[in-house]
C-alpha cells in the first residue's frame, strides 16, 4: 500500500485510495447509488469499480484486490443464503410422494389381479413422467425468452416469478439512464436561454461524456445552429475553454469557475444549493470572463419505465424504490412513476436488510438492480433481475438478465412465467391421469403389463407434445 497509480478519463478505478494529485468527475452510482457524478479533488477518497468520467488523477493506494469495498461486497455475497436451492418443482414432489402409495396399491392388487396386476400397478408410475416433461418445458421457455432478449440463468426463477407479489427497483441506472437531460437554464445579464445553450453545445460538441451529450441533444431539440469554434482547450477535470467570434467561452464546473477567478453571484449560489438538495447538477457558462448563466441537468427516466410500472400495477404488484440517492430526487421519481413506496439514502447492506424485511412480512420479492451496491439485495430476493451493461457483479448475481439493456421486456418476463405455470399444470395432468387410469384399469378390467406400458407411454407422448407446443407456436408466430 502507499503506491501511486494514475487513472485517466474513461477508465475504471482499480483500487480504494486518496487522490494525491489532480481533479476528476467520477461516476459512483454503481457503488453508492448517487445519480450525479461526483467532483473529486486532492485529498478526497475514491473507490474501486467506480468510473472516471473526465479528468486525470494520481491515487495513493490504500486498499487493493480483495480488501476494496467492492470486493468486500462480493465476499458478503458468497456467505449470503441462496434461496433458490430450496425451491423444488411441484411435479417432482408429486412423483416422489406417489412412490409409497403406488407400492401399497400394488400389494392390494395382488389378490385381485395377481402378479401381473401388481406389476402393472408398479409400472403406472404416477407423476413420474414429470421428471422428463417439466425440465423440457422449462428449457423451451428459456429458449423462447432468449429469442426475446431475455437471458434466464435459472429456470426455477421463471417458475417462481408466477408467485411474486412485490417488485423492488433500484433507482439510478435501473429506472434512470446514464445520460442526464437539460432541465432549467438560468441566465444572467441580458443573455437568452438559447444563447447560453448554443455556446455551451458548440464548446462541448466534440466531447463524448454524458454531460456533453445532454447539452448537445438539448441544442439539437431546439434546432439551434451552432457557431464554429476558433480555438479550444480542454482543462482536464474542470471544463473547456473555446473561442467563438472572438469571445472567450468557458463551460464547466464550479471549481473551474473558481480556478479561473470567475465571480459567482449570490443568485447562482442559492440555485446551486437547491440543485444539490434536489439531486441536480449545474454546468456553468461564462462569456468573456463574466458568468452568463448555468445549465441544470436532471437524471433521465428510462422512456419505458412508466409503461412498465403501469403493467406491473395491472398485475396488482406492490412496488418499491430503494436508492442510495438523496431523499428529494428519490421521492420525485417515485411520484412521477406512480410508485407509493420508496427508501432513500440507503447503504448497500441496508438494501439487503430491506429486502429481508419484505420477505419476513410474507412477500415474494423480485429485485431489479444494476450496481455492485445492489448485488447483496439481488442475492437476497426470491427472484433477481439485472440489465445488460450493468456491473459484472450484478449480472453474475442476477438470475435473469435483460439483454437489450432496457426494462421494456420486464412485463414480458412475467407473461412468460404465467405461460410456463399453465404449461406445467397441464403437464402435471398428463403425468397423473395416465397413472390413475392404469391403476383403475388393473382393478376394473384386469389391465395387464402391456396395457399399463401403453397408457404410460401415451401419457408421456402427450406430455412431450404439451412441453414442445409453446416453442412450436412461438416459431410459427415469428415466421408469419
Amino acid at each position: 500500500m502507499g503506491d501511486i497509480i494514475v487513472v485517466n478519463a474513461g477508465e475504471t478505478i482499480p483500487v480504494d485510495g486518496v487522490i494525491s494529485e489532480g481533479i476528476a468527475s467520477i461516476d459512483q452510482h454503481i457503488l453508492t447509488g448517487e445519480s450525479q457524478p461526483s467532483e473529486k479533488g486532492e485529498g478526497e477518497q475514491v473507490f474501486a469499480s467506480t468510473v472516471l468520467l473526465s479528468g486525470k488523477i494520481h491515487i495513493k493506494v490504500e486498499k487493493a484486490g480483495k480488501d476494496t469495498v467492492a470486493a468486500q461486497i462480493g465476499e458478503i455475497l458468497i456467505s449470503t443464503i441462496d434461496f433458490k436451492t430450496s425451491i423444488q418443482s411441484r411435479g417432482q414432489k408429486i412423483a416422489d410422494n406417489s412412490v409409497l402409495p403406488t407400492m401399497v396399491t400394488s400389494v392390494l392388487a395382488l389378490p385381485v389381479a395377481g402378479l401381473t396386476g401388481t406389476a402393472a400397478v408398479l409400472l403406472s408410475c404416477i407423476g413420474d413422467n414429470v421428471r422428463i416433461i417439466s425440465p423440457l418445458s422449462v428449457l423451451n421457455f428459456l429458449r423462447i425468452a432468449s429469442e426475446q432478449s431475455i437471458l434466464i440463468k435459472d429456470g426455477r426463477a421463471l417458475e417462481l416469478l408466477n408467485h411474486v407479489d412485490t417488485v423492488v427497483f433500484d433507482k439510478t441506472g435501473t429506472l434512470t439512464q446514464e445520460q442526464p437531460h437539460v432541465g432549467k437554464i438560468y441566465t444572467l445579464q441580458d443573455y437568452q436561454e438559447n444563447d447560453l445553450l448554443k455556446y455551451a453545445a458548440a464548446a462541448e460538441y466534440k466531447q463524448k461524456h454524458p454531460v456533453a451529450k445532454a447539452i448537445i441533444q438539448a441544442a439539437h431539440e431546439r434546432e439551434l445552429s451552432l457557431p464554429d469554434i476558433e480555438e479550444a482547450k480542454y482543462e482536464v477535470g474542470y471544463g473547456i475553454k473555446v473561442t467563438i467570434s472572438n469571445q472567450l467561452i468557458l463551460v464547466g464546473s464550479v471549481r473551474f469557475m473558481e480556478m479561473e477567478e470567475i465571480a459567482i453571484p449570490e443568485e447562482i449560489i442559492n440555485i446551486m444549493s437547491d440543485c444539490h438538495d434536489s439531486g441536480y447538477s449545474l454546468v456553468m457558462v461564462t462569456i468573456d470572463n463574466q458568468l452568463a448563466g448555468a445549465i441544470e441537468l436532471h437524471a433521465t427516466i428510462r422512456p419505458e419505465a412508466k409503461s412498465i410500472i403501469k403493467g406491473l400495477r395491472q398485475r396488482n404488484m406492490s412496488l418499491y424504490i430503494i436508492s442510495g440517492d438523496h431523499e428529494k430526487p428519490t421521492q420525485r421519481l417515485a411520484e412521477e412513476l406512480g410508485i407509493d413506496n420508496y427508501f432513500a439514502d440507503t447503504l448497500p447492506e441496508n438494501k439487503a436488510n430491506l429486502i429481508q424485511q419484505l420477505i419476513d412480512a410474507g412477500k415474494v420479492v423480485c429485485f431489479v438492480g444494476d450496481g455492485i451496491n445492489d448485488s447483496i439485495a439481488l442475492k437476497k430476493a426470491h427472484v433477481s433481475i439485472s440489465l445488460k451493461g450493468a456491473s459484472t457483479v450484478a449480472t453474475d448475481t442476477a438470475q435473469i438478465v435483460l439483454m437489450d439493456a432496457s426494462l421494456k421486456h420486464l412485463c414480458q418476463v412475467f407473461d412468460l412465467a404465467d405461460d410456463l405455470d399453465k404449461n406445467l399444470n397441464t403437464g402435471l395432468i398428463t403425468t397423473i391421469v395416465p397413472g390413475l387410469v392404469s391403476i383403475g384399469g388393473v382393478f376394473l378390467i384386469h389391465l395387464g403389463i402391456i396395457g399399463s406400458i401403453v397408457v404410460f407411454n401415451t401419457g408421456l407422448l402427450v406430455g412431450v407434445i404439451n412441453s414442445m407446443w409453446p416453442l412450436i407456436e412461438h416459431h410459427n408466430k415469428k415466421s408469419k
